[in-house]
């Protein structure tokens, strides 16, 4: 059943928050911040996508107060000039931009439609999904596959990793480099693949588990020249120090690199003057704020990519501008979606209602009649006429309620569903016909007092 509830939402993103921001808005897991939300009395539905960019939380209340309150506690403690709260229809839109990668740093980027993916199976496993959710992500995915397939929206630089290659080149040279990734997850590998496109000479892969390193490093044998190898984390003390540019991208909660992993003297082997570059796309950082203080480092972090993305934004502002036309026509047929169903759940509770009282009525009146006396024949007859009268009432007010729908009068609609709620029919109703002979004993004990 199509619930009565609205949509609200509220997010930290890399366009309203700083990075250290965003880290403070990060849940644990998107599964157990839709588990905390659906928790909340009067919140039926919950959606929690987070990303190194942006932590948003939607959710279906009974009404919007109920639903601001509980994203209120969700995201308690981020100062209210980062945090962005959108109402029902700003919601949704936003959902359908986010998915075609329009709200991404790198414009159209292709990760986040996997991450919206991901964050949909995560609120299903915790109970989140209803109907209204579902039709919204549904859509959100809808559209950013076909943002993709229709549209130009993603050619060129298409990932963080790749935008992190670019901006790590505008500092030292790639040629000739060794580059090191630290981290073996989705955005390691494609910054991994995207440095491993460039003319460096090594490349290594350092992660927790190094068999998730050592498929990765297989992979890009295939593709590139340089020499690859996987390290175990416990090496960076070692390698990092050996690394001309470095591209960190792990989940870790604390700083991966410290000052000391940096230091050293690498006149000897690094292959330009321009120093060392580090790009942090870690969420939290990887890389602790004091080794930006090392003359020979420049550290880049989330912030930083806004500058390398701006190009992108430019190249790819007419298939922007393709995108934007077709989520505005999915966002309508989105809100048609919920019209229609809003309207089809008070015409179903209406017929509902109304069948309870037809077979109570045809009950008494065939008993009335003499239910052995009656043909097979003559019992259709009745039943027929029943189902007629029932259909040819209700038809008017079901034209209503559906026109009630297409123009947003959710007064009347509400009001509908209140009178044919499904539990309506279980209170004591007196039948018609006990109410028609209660009237007829009347009428007779009156003419015998008149009679008197």
């Amino acid at each position: 059943m199509m619930s009565a509830g609205v949509i609200t939402a509220a997010r930290v993103t890399h366009g309203s928050g700083s990075v250290d921001e965003l880290a403070a808005a990060s849940p644990d897991s998107q599964q157990d911040a839709v588990t905390d939300l659906v928790s909340v009395d009067g919140i039926e539905e919950a959606y929690v996508l987070s990303t190194c960019n942006r932590v948003e939380a939607y959710v279906v209340g009974t009404d919007a107060a109920v639903g601001r309150a509980a994203l209120a506690e969700l995201f308690s403690g981020i100062d209210d000039e980062a945090l962005v709260r959108t109402d029902h229809d700003e919601s949704l839109r936003h959902l359908l931009r986010v998915a075609a990668g329009l709200e991404s740093v790198v414009l159209g980027e292709d990760q986040i439609i996997g991450q919206v993916r991901t964050a949909y199976e995560d609120a299903r496993v915790a109970g989140g999904i209803g109907s209204m959710l579902e039709s919204a992500v549904t859509k959100a995915i809808h559209v950013g596959e076909r943002a993709r397939t229709e549209t130009a929206i993603n050619e060129g630089v298409v990932s963080l990793g790749s935008a992190a290659t670019r901006l790590a080149a505008t500092t030292v040279s790639l040629d000739g480099a060794t580059a090191l990734v630290v981290g073996a997850g989705e955005m390691g590998q494609l910054a991994a693949r995207s440095l491993a496109d460039a003319d460096i000479d090594e490349l290594v892969i350092a992660n927790r588990t190094v068999s998730h390193a050592d498929h990765l490093v297989t992979e890009l044998g295939d593709r590139t020249g340089a020499e690859t190898r996987a390290v175990p984390l416990e090496s960076l003390g070692t390698i990092a120090t050996q690394a001309d540019v470095i591209v960190t991208a792990t989940g870790s909660d604390e700083p991966l690199l410290e000052r000391r992993h940096l230091a050293g003297d690498r006149d000897a082997i690094t292959p330009t003057d321009a120093g060392r570059v580090v790009v942090d796309l870690g969420q939290p950082r990887d890389v602790a704020p004091a080794t930006d203080t090392l003359e020979t480092i420049t550290v880049y972090d989330l912030d930083d990519l806004q500058t390398v993305t701006e190009e992108t934004h430019v190249k790819r502002a007419d298939a922007a501008r393709e995108v934007e036309t077709m989520i505005d026509r999915e966002f309508d047929l989105l809100c048609d979606q919920y019209k229609r169903a809003r309207a089809d759940e008070v015409i179903g509770a209406m017929y509902e209602s109304a069948a309870r009282i037809k077979e109570r009525e045809l009950k008494t009146a065939i008993s009335q009649l003499g239910d052995d006396s009656l043909t097979p024949a003559q019992r259709e007859v009745i039943e027929s006429m029943a189902d007629a009268l029932v259909n040819q009432l209700l038809a008017p007010p079901t034209r209503s309620l559906r026109e009630a729908a297409a123009e947003d009068d959710w007064s009347t609609i509400n009001t509908a569903l209140q009178l044919f709620d499904p539990d309506f029919g279980d209170e004591e109703v007196p039948s018609l016909f006990e109410n028609a002979r209660s009237e007829e004993r009347s009428a007779v004990q009156f003419e015998a007092t008149d009679d008197d």
